[in-house]
């Protein structure tokens, strides 16, 4: 069936309260989608950002966001006044300011733990023993907290290592820390679930990003050593990236760690059987990224400054995803298939049987054979993107190409006009053979590259981007109707 949707993270919803919320804004650009007849909204993933402010960067594959609470939906609860958030500088509307919120969030929330234990209620117990991470994650973020957020592995060994008679003084010591942690985790899952409800109800489904790897500084790698490619003191020997091509002289370093995947498959991958369930209950669709790394991935020797040095391993194939078939049913997947595809990654991606992801920002190098050229598509089975979170956007992207990329870019779109490439790409995208068609909010919008998402390989000014408010008119929703119409989407 064919269909198409917008790529918004929930932090780039506009609003008052310094980032994206699950209340109001995200309910109103629902309705935006249900009048522009989008089948699709597609998100980031939503967990707590970590390392740069990186939603790939999380401190738990489980949790979510607790910046993206609605303070206004605790205010109906009974658990805030308007006074306790109406009265804070959130900082700017256009842009997340993460240091900002994290220095002013907490006390608000903290509000509302104190108003919920008050209260009487017992969902949360309810809640904390049916989700048995909870508990780790609420010890996590105390010692955290307690630790002035250094990472786990720079805290006393006692700690880091997880000593029984320390991790049992340490729940004492922090019940209440770990509890408001638990309690964010229940207020965000509520109002997550609520939202969810309300997008389902109009007809819309989330596509939600998985990311391949987890953060170092997370509770998982805390939690359960055993499963990531650590030394016996719990540092890791070599960690994730890609090797240099035509973009990154140097490669990229992501650092997180690695998988012992023989490890995985002598437990039947239970544990991300667990996380891929997880993520098909949070999402209608879930986009695995960097699926090429599960065919084989790049592994850089910790410590190194860049990825120029590095190797390619194999990983675990069609093992993995057979034992989650199994244990879960058939799921709805996107491969994020995007770098270097080797005719073994190809294959990988066959036999899943997952839809592949186009971007046409790649496509216009003047090669009419270029595989990202919508003539080329040999399956509906894909997903056409204008561009992803780590892209420029469309009129970013314009602005930075050389004259002979333009001409063919406006030949191939039968354009006359640069400015007109933005939404060409986007009818391209949705005039294509893919099942699905996806652009960014910017797109739609014509933002330049003061708009863009992501760069990736590097730190500071990522992730901010936000609608400041108006930007969600009758007009812009009846164009990208009848551009949805015309091609039977």
């Amino acid at each position: 069936m064919r269909a198409s949707g917008i790529l918004l993270h929930i932090s780039s919803l506009s609003g008052k309260y310094g980032i994206g919320k699950l209340g109001r804004e995200a309910r109103e650009f629902a309705d935006f989608l249900k009048k522009a007849g989008q089948r699709y909204w597609q998100i980031l993933p939503v967990s707590p950002t970590g390392y740069g402010d990186s939603p790939y960067q999380s401190f738990s594959v489980f949790a979510g966001n607790p910046y993206f609470i609605d303070f206004e939906t605790l205010e109906k609860d009974g658990l805030l006044e308007a006074a306790d958030y109406e009265s804070t500088d959130w900082g700017g509307s256009d842009k997340t300011d993460y240091g900002h919120i994290y220095e002013v969030i907490y006390p608000v929330l903290r509000k509302a733990y104190e108003a919920y234990k008050k209260s009487g209620d017992e969902e949360l117990y309810e809640f904390i023993e049916a989700n048995p991470w909870v508990s780790d994650y609420g010890l996590f973020m105390a010692l955290k907290s307690a630790h002035g957020g250094k990472p786990w592995y720079e805290w006393e060994d006692a700690l880091r290592l997880r000593e029984p008679k320390a991790i049992e003084q340490a729940c004492g010591e922090y019940e209440d820390d770990i509890g408001f942690h638990a309690f964010l985790q229940y207020e965000y899952a509520k109002q997550w679930g609520a939202l969810k409800a309300y997008v389902n109800g109009l007809g819309i489904e989330f596509i939600g990003d998985m990311p391949i790897y987890v953060a170092y500084d997370s509770v998982e790698v805390w939690t359960q050593p055993e499963l990531f490619y650590l030394d016996e003191d719990r540092n890791p020997i070599d960690v994730a990236g890609c090797p240099p091509d035509v973009f990154t002289a140097k490669g990229q370093l992501w650092g997180n760690p690695l998988y012992r995947w023989d490890v995985h498959e002598e437990t039947g991958y239970a544990w991300w059987t667990e996380r891929l369930r997880a993520a098909c209950t949070t999402y209608d669709v879930v986009r695995i990224d960097h699926f090429r790394g599960f065919e084989s991935y790049y592994t850089i020797p910790y410590g190194n400054e860049d990825a120029i040095i590095g190797e390619w391993r194999k990983g675990p194939g069609m093992k993995l995803f057979k034992a989650m078939r199994a244990a879960l049913g058939k799921q709805r997947i996107i491969a994020e298939d995007l770098g270097f595809i080797t005719k073994e990654v190809a294959k990988l991606l066959k036999a899943s049987g997952y839809p592949g992801m186009k971007v046409l920002q790649f496509a216009f190098d003047s090669d009419p054979s270029n595989g990202y050229l919508p003539h080329n598509y040999t399956s509906s089975n894909c997903i056409c993107y204008t561009g992803t979170h780590d892209n420029e956007t469309a009129a970013g992207w314009v602005s930075s190409q050389n004259r002979r990329t333009l001409k063919f870019c406006r030949e191939y779109l039968n354009v006359k006009r640069n400015k007109e490439i933005p939404w060409a790409m986007i009818r391209a995208a949705w005039g294509s053979i893919a099942d699905t068609a996806i652009a960014q909010m910017q797109d739609f919008l014509e933002l330049d590259s003061s708009a863009r998402m992501n760069i990736p390989s590097t730190l500071g000014g990522n992730w901010q981007w936000r609608m400041t408010g108006g930007e969600l008119t009758d007009e812009l929703a009846e164009r990208i109707r009848r551009l949805t119409v015309t091609y039977g989407r």
